[in-house]
């Protein structure tokens, strides 16, 4: 007897999803997001958080492959806000894309109001520390219960004995990355990113900040209810973070059990385990949407990534940061920075000068022992330059990154984003990346494709990927705190020959900063 195959979401945070079919039909497809605070009562008191149409997690927006979206969205919240979509590569439609600054000014807010988390964040930053951390992490929208008064708030999702489910699993939260397991259960991840995989069974999936993996698990156990869990991964030493744990529940159809079985989560710092996930990955090579690597290279760039210091700013004597001063981040040792006037996009179009420069360095300007712990105390390497540096790409030329971690302040993974393009990952390790030695390990053949990419701690990864789409394209680490440090920079993608390959007019309701 054939299997039965039911889907659902599963996500940390509030986020509205796309959900695409392989029907052959096109259409225009309109809808509309409201973007405004919604009073939730979680924890024992009332918090306000972001929704978009009065939901969390934000709504299913269900598509055929092939429709145009026409997208409203609403800005009813106290903030700025912008909409960016993982996995929609915005083909000749990328002053949608969403990144504030870079390819649009942001939504304005009709109204505004003071003690928020915005400015919660907007005050750790100018301090020169960092931004509180969480108090609780959720599925689908609800905290679960492990956390205090929050029983009614755990996420079911009920089973049939005997059937196959898959689950799709979003990490939306905003700076961890995250284990997730299901008691007494076998996961099988067919796909990540949007891009199918091959078969790869598991007991733990490990996922950063805008990373999607979709798995199919049976409901072959016993008849009862089992929790699935998720904490986070944390590869720095010393920092505090929220050492919870979010779990909702599996409950088979006929259960009588009141207390549902726990799975034994990874340790926090579990970097083996999270890197044999990530490592035995790979494409499906020849399957749907499947892209050859490109063999040929035009492009070759080394960028180191990591921590960095910025003088204090604070007004006050001493910042948070070692020796007194400001945390900031980079990528070879350039700390980007937004502009505040023009997005980069439309000075890029218009022609606009003074906003970016295309000399973003293709190599760290200094060659040290990268993942050398003890380097942290030369101040000649922690202070990174600022500015608005991109690299500038003709149409259709094949780029090479190594990615390179650097161990300066402190040691930790970073799931570095692309906008605009998927990319092949063809190797992955620890330790500084050595050409000759690493080069041999290159997956040609059958590379997982990803849009995000967790860089291992202490350690480097390759990528490759074809500048396809004409436009600008943020590349940045997606631990939300380290964005507005610096840990990014971007691409200025010339147009091709073809219409198809010409980047169109901005739209005429394309926001206006202020």
């Amino acid at each position: 007897m054939a299997k039965s195959i039911s889907g659902v979401v599963v996500a940390w945070s509030l986020l509205a999803t796309l959900l695409a079919s392989s029907m052959a039909s096109a259409t225009i497809v309109h809808h509309s997001l409201y973007i405004k605070n919604l009073t939730v009562n979680y924890l024992c008191e009332e918090q306000v958080v972001i929704a978009a149409n009065g939901s969390l997690p934000g709504p299913t927006i269900r598509v055929h492959e092939g429709d145009t979206l026409v997208i409203k969205v609403v800005n009813l919240s106290p903030h700025n806000i912008s909409i960016h979509w993982h996995g929609i590569f915005q083909l000749q439609s990328g002053w949608a894309d969403g990144p504030e600054y870079v390819t649009q000014c942001p939504i304005g807010s009709g109204e505004w109001w003071n003690g928020n988390v915005v400015d919660i964040e907007k005050e750790a930053l100018l301090s020169g520390g960092a931004p509180n951390i969480s108090d609780a992490f959720t599925i689908n929208g609800k905290p679960g219960d492990f956390y205090p008064c929050s029983k009614k708030d755990t996420y079911k999702l009920k089973v049939v004995k005997g059937k196959t489910y898959m689950l799709r699993i979003i990490n939306a939260a905003l700076n961890n990355q995250l284990f997730f397991k299901i008691a007494n259960h076998k996961m099988t991840v067919v796909a990540v990113d949007a891009s199918y995989t091959n078969p790869y069974i598991t007991d733990v999936v490990v996922s950063g900040p805008g990373q999607t993996i979709d798995i199919l698990f049976t409901a072959n156990q016993d008849v009862g209810s089992y929790y699935m869990t998720a904490h986070p991964y944390i590869t720095v030493a010393g920092a505090p973070f929220d050492n919870t744990t979010t779990r909702g529940i599996i409950v088979y159809e006929g259960s009588t059990s009141s207390t549902p079985i726990m799975p034994v989560l990874p340790a926090f710092n579990d970097t083996p385990t999270a890197h044999t996930f990530f490592t035995n990955l790979t494409g499906l090579a020849g399957g749907p949407q499947w892209v050859p690597v490109p063999l040929h290279v035009d492009k070759h760039m080394f960028i180191t990534i990591g921590l960095s210091l910025d003088f204090c700013k604070s007004g006050n004597a001493t910042c948070p940061g070692p020796f007194g001063q400001s945390f900031s981040a980079s990528m070879n040792n350039q700390s980007f920075v937004l502009p505040k006037t023009i997005s980069i996009l439309e000075a890029y179009f218009s022609g606009v000068s003074g906003i970016y420069t295309t000399n973003f360095p293709k190599r760290p300007p200094t060659k040290f022992d990268y993942t050398n712990t003890s380097l942290s105390i030369d101040q000649s390497l922690l202070f990174a330059q600022k500015g608005t540096k991109v690299t500038k790409l003709k149409f259709n030329e094949v780029v090479e990154i190594v990615f390179q971690n650097t161990a300066l302040i402190g040691v930790e993974n970073h799931p570095i984003h692309l906008h605009g393009f998927n990319f092949h990952i063809l190797a992955q390790g620890f330790g500084n990346f050595k050409s000759r030695r690493d080069s041999k390990k290159f997956n040609l053949v059958n590379p997982q494709i990803r849009n995000t990419i967790g860089v291992p701690v202490g350690g480097w990864a390759v990528i490759r990927f074809q500048a396809n789409n004409p436009g600008i394209w943020l590349m940045h680490c997606h631990l939300d705190v380290h964005l507005p440090w610096g840990l990014a920079t971007a691409f200025e993608v010339e147009n091709g020959d073809t219409p198809s390959s010409k980047l169109p007019p901005p739209p005429k309701d394309l926001p206006k900063c202020f």
